[in-house]
């Protein structure tokens, strides 16, 4: 069966983490015509569009129908910052696969399911500095028992999001935000909507940015 441009469009978004609109955006396309294409409601588009899309995962159009991307890079979305010592409020006003940049994805984890945010503050040095990338995944609400003891991204009750070492509060239901530099206030009673451990660690000197659809 001939692959479509649908199913090629499918297999490209699914091998290199990106979204939908991402594409159409660095491919000066319509996202509301990819977006019908990929419900079904169309299998192919015209020659010039599917040449721009290709570009867009930096490969030949007839690659992209074969499926050989192993020249494109997963990268992952650097969705906001996170408190290290700054009060840091936690909002993503970005559309989804988008952020404030995107760095190229270490080679020992998959672009899926995981989130990265940048380090505000020297709370957490020597260990995180400012303008480290910090990966983590999510999948609820909450905070899980394997967090406990551990570094974590966080977001408290107010909405603020902080990275801080994780212990139980004195208090039902609170906890405690500890810093590493001993300069720095730890936090105590704090209520907490989630916590996840850090995956990952990033230093800056390191972080390989890159365009959305690199």
């Amino acid at each position: 069966m001939e692959k479509t441009f649908r199913d090629a469009l499918e297999h490209a978004l699914e091998k290199t983490g990106k979204s939908l609109r991402s594409v159409a955006i660095e491919a000066g396309v319509s996202y509301d015509q990819l977006k019908s294409l990929r419900q079904g409601k169309s299998q192919k588009t015209n020659v010039d569009d599917a040449m721009k899309v290709a570009r867009a995962f930096r490969v030949s159009l007839e690659d992209f129908y074969n499926g050989d991307l192993t020249a494109v890079t997963p990268s992952i979305t650097v969705a906001g910052l996170v408190g290290a010592g700054a009060r840091v409020d936690l909002s993503d006003p970005h559309a989804k696969g988008d952020g404030i940049y995107h760095i190229k994805c270490p080679s020992e984890m998959s672009p899926h399911g995981v989130v990265a945010v940048e380090v505000s503050g020297d709370s957490m040095a020597p260990i995180y500095q400012q303008g480290d990338v910090l990966i983590y995944s999510r999948d609820t609400l909450g905070v899980p028992s394997e967090a406990i003891g551990k570094i974590c991204i966080c977001e408290d009750a107010g909405g603020q999001a902080w990275v801080k070492v994780l212990r139980t509060g004195s208090e039902e239901g609170t906890f405690s935000l500890l810093s590493v530099n001993p300069e720095a206030e730890n936090m105590h009673g704090v209520r907490l909507k989630w916590a996840a451990p850090v995956k990952m660690h990033v230093p800056n000197e390191f972080i390989q940015k890159t365009s959305q659809l690199e």
